[in-house]
């Protein structure tokens, strides 16, 4: 067994011992684990914020996409083709019929 005194005069122990090596590891420490502005938690920031930016990304295409479609509307086939297709409006002389495929006896 390794006595004190053999401890003591291992030079990696008077390395460890240097004040200024002690409160450089304690700042080390406290700034990677114990501080509220650590290490884990700016970790976890970011990787929302990259969510974050990539959701506000789908956004603007669907922004994008609405703003075609309302550019669309403001011509009048492009409101009648829209109020036939969603709402089935018809003209009063017409008759519509609506077809639809059932999906079972496809397979």
């Amino acid at each position: 067994m390794l006595n004190f005194k053999k401890i003591k005069d291992h030079k990696a122990f008077s390395i460890l011992t240097n004040r200024y090596v002690l409160v450089s590891l304690f700042f080390l420490i406290w700034m990677f684990f114990l501080d509220t502005n650590s290490f884990f938690i700016h970790r976890d920031v970011n990787q929302e914020k990259k969510v974050l930016e990539r959701r506000k990304e789908d956004f603007i295409e669907k922004i994008e996409t609405d703003k075609e479609k309302i550019k669309a509307l403001e011509d009048e086939k492009g409101l009648e083709s829209f109020a036939r297709e969603t709402y089935y409006i018809k003209k009063p002389e017409e008759e519509i019929y609506i077809i639809e495929e059932d999906s079972t006896e496809n397979e």
